[in-house]
């Protein structure tokens, strides 16, 4: 009883709302690439420095994951891309008018289109310099000229029809082309492991690497106007904060924005609030809480709650589960198998899985985690109880004690120790796994492993995984010291000297 009054006070504790710590106004989302966090940034700050108080949900996921989080209330604005909206959202021709695309925005979803912030940042296809000089290859067109070149594109732009299908359509294009991570595109054309590959036009990688922009001469890409767009409820005041962004940013621009986090790997929150006070659209001084130290503990602090509510939840099932099942041999199998079935699902599916029925954000991934906590918990229980001594429960039926009398007085205190062991391993397991959850705007120390992957910056992966790996090792001695507490000593077992 004493273990669960203390898992229960933890309980209260995590259900505590985080707004006790931060009030939340308007919640601000991008996606994981770095100039959609720049912009998700510079939304932010812009709001903060207009008195509204703002959540960060950056790095949420490519377009369709965060426009499903706009249109479900997750999000109130992120920062997309006009042809993105006309080709993938809308599935609009080329061509479509802002005004036609702000009109059928609000009438099918009631989002609005807030005006560009001054630049246009299409896809491009690049080949290696060198490649371009030695092929002759100037246009896209040129590329049926060349034969066996490894063609390797991002996943979203795979599947676009504004991406591969529409390109291979339009210049007649035959090549067969890989599926990679956009955050390591770049690595796998330098590493010659790859010849031809997608890009954005204001990437600033495109120079570092010598890459060569092939002309689209048959103007398939469209113009992609970077712009907020919001749910048409958020305050009209924070739409006109937002519009004093309209035309601030040119390519040139946005090209050294990308360029001080790719390459000289500066804080996006510090180029963006020097961005703004050039631009005196910000005083220096404002947005003093994105401080690296602040940041870190809010992190781990979402970490923990993610984790331990899980935990929680999972402990509520689990234990009674396995006590069911330890009574009710029959049902052991079927309940063990597939709670086990659970645990193959490999994680980014799950979470992916998740979002149709629950959105993104804590909710999805809080589910998630517990269904990853569910086995060993559900299994320990169970082994627990059926490793009881069997000549300590004939001494108790022997007394006469009552089915739930032997439960509570002899075979749970005696499965105790490995019950706590199953909480402990899905307590870690939990604490890993919830890195993950950055993937679908739950936050956590994953953001930052989710944005340096993106970045290709291990700097920005250790950021968040040391201290993942930290709070892992500190859970593992928290629950020692607990098991000490909670457990009597006689039932703790120590190796014989």
């Amino acid at each position: 009883m004493q273990i669960l009054k203390t898992f229960a006070t933890l309980a209260i504790f995590c259900c505590l709302p985080a707004s006790n710590l931060v009030a939340q106004k308007i919640v601000v989302g991008s996606k994981f690439d770095a100039e959609g966090r720049i912009l998700g940034e510079m939304t932010a700050q812009l709001l903060e420095s207009r008195g509204f108080q703002v959540e960060r949900r950056l790095a949420l996921g490519a377009t369709l994951i965060c426009f499903q989080a706009l249109t479900n209330g997750n999000i109130d604005v992120y920062p997309e891309y006009s042809g993105t909206i006309a080709q993938a959202i809308l599935k609009l021709s080329p061509g479509t008018t802002l005004e036609a695309l702000r009109q059928q925005l609000r009438q099918q979803y009631h989002i609005e289109l807030l005006k560009p912030f001054g630049f246009n940042n299409t896809y491009a296809i690049v080949v290696r310099k060198a490649d371009a000089e030695r092929l002759g290859l100037k246009s896209i067109g040129d590329l049926n000229k060349a034969s066996n070149l490894r063609y390797g594109f991002s996943n979203e732009f795979l599947k676009r029809p504004d991406g591969w299908p529409g390109l291979a359509a339009r210049y007649g294009l035959m090549a067969i082309p890989n599926g990679i991570e956009h955050g390591l595109i770049y690595q796998a054309i330098v590493e010659n492991r790859l010849d031809v590959i997608d890009v954005y036009s204001t990437d600033a990688n495109i120079q570092r690497y010598d890459l060569v922009i092939l002309d689209d001469d048959k103007h398939f890409f469209p113009d992609y106007l970077a712009a907020p767009l919001a749910r048409a409820g958020i305050a009209a005041r924070a739409k006109q904060a937002l519009n004093e962004l309209a035309g601030a940013l040119s390519e040139n621009d946005m090209i050294a924005l990308n360029a001080a986090v790719t390459i000289e790997k500066k804080d996006f929150a510090e180029i963006v609030r020097s961005f703004l006070s050039q631009r005196r659209l910000i005083s220096a001084e404002t947005s003093k809480q994105n401080e690296r130290w602040g940041i870190l503990a809010w992190r781990t602090l979402t970490h923990l709650k993610l984790s331990a509510l899980a935990l929680v939840l999972a402990m509520a099932i689990a234990i009674p589960a396995g006590v069911l099942v330890y009574r009710l041999p029959k049902i052991s199998r079927p309940v063990l198998y597939f709670s086990g079935l659970l645990q193959t699902i490999p994680s980014i599916a799950l979470l992916a899985f998740m979002i149709p029925f629950f959105g993104i954000g804590a909710i999805p991934a809080i589910i998630a985690l517990f269904l990853y906590a569910l086995l060993p918990i559900l299994r320990n229980t169970a082994t627990a109880l059926f490793s009881v001594d069997p000549l300590l429960k004939k001494v108790s039926v022997g007394m006469g004690l009552t089915t739930w009398q032997r439960l509570r007085h002899i075979e749970l205190p005696l499965a105790a120790p490995t019950i706590f062991a199953g909480i402990k391993t899905a307590a870690v397991i939990n604490i890993g796994t919830a890195t993950l959850a950055a993937f679908i705007g739950a936050g956590g120390l994953g953001e930052p492993i989710v944005t340096g992957l993106a970045l290709n910056d291990t700097k920005l992966i250790l950021e968040g995984a040391i201290p993942a790996a930290l709070l892992a090792v500190l859970v593992e001695f928290g629950f020692e010291r607990l098991e000490k507490i909670l457990i009597p000593k006689h039932l703790l077992q120590h190796p014989v000297a």
